[in-house]
């Protein structure tokens, strides 16, 4: 007679889930009002209230204590910057040059006196600092406004008295009636050298490199004008 084996059959078991922190609280919760009934519900209800009132205090200190931050968006010019900008001096913008003819005619008993001149010259046109006035540069919020003395002839002497050349000449002439041939040149230049065209050409050259300068210094919004002319300022 043979003896059966039996085998039992092992279940693994599921592991019991741990209630979360939430359950555990509503769970306390359901079992305190259960036991106390409608008077621990009330005290449930005044400690909540409190604490979220606390909390409402808290945030409301903090949010009064909190540290606020102002951009300061005010430019400041230091006398040092605007002192080595003024002693640039005289600054050319732009360089005219021109040649002229001139003759004389003096008549004689006999035959005329004649001479005629060639007579070259370089017109530089810019603006000289020491012409600007006390407030010439300063600043409204975050724009840095400069004002730049008119644009005018740097140098009255430009012909080139060197290059001048007798191109006739017959008779005797006074160093006198030479001064009058120069002066009638140089006003003929003149005449040509500072066109209007030419003068708008040198302000907006002038405009332009000031502009550069200034925002290679660190300002980021910069105005340039021009001051005013004598001859403007009669006409209003």
């Amino acid at each position: 007679m043979t003896k059966k084996k039996t085998r039992k059959k092992i279940t693994a078991s599921k592991p019991k889930e741990q209630p979360s922190g939430i359950e555990v609280i509503l769970d306390f919760l359901l079992k305190l009002i259960g036991k106390g009934g409608k008077w621990a519900f009330i005290t449930i209800l005044v400690l909540a209230l409190l604490v979220l009132g606390v909390g409402a205090y808290l945030l409301n200190r903090v949010s009064e204590n909190s540290a606020t931050t102002e951009v300061d968006q005010r430019i400041d010019v230091t006398p040092t910057q605007i002192t080595a900008m003024k002693q640039i001096g005289q600054w050319e913008f732009l360089s005219v040059s021109d040649e002229e003819l001139v003759d004389t005619l003096r008549p004689g008993f006999f035959s005329d006196d004649e001479l005629i001149r060639i007579y070259y010259g370089t017109m530089r046109l810019g603006i000289d600092m020491s012409d600007a006035n006390e407030s010439w540069i300063s600043h409204d919020n975050d724009t840095i406004e400069v004002t730049l003395p008119p644009i005018r002839l740097l140098d009255d002497r430009f012909i080139d008295e060197a290059r001048t050349k007798s191109f006739f000449e017959s008779g005797s002439w006074s160093d006198a009636d030479r001064e009058a041939m120069y002066q009638r040149a140089r006003q003929r230049m003149m005449v040509r050298g500072l066109s209007k065209s030419n003068m708008e050409s040198a302000e907006q050259n002038a405009s332009r490199q000031f502009y550069q300068m200034m925002r290679s210094m660190g300002f980021e919004h910069v105005k340039v004008r021009f001051a005013q002319t004598p001859q403007e300022r009669k006409k209003q």
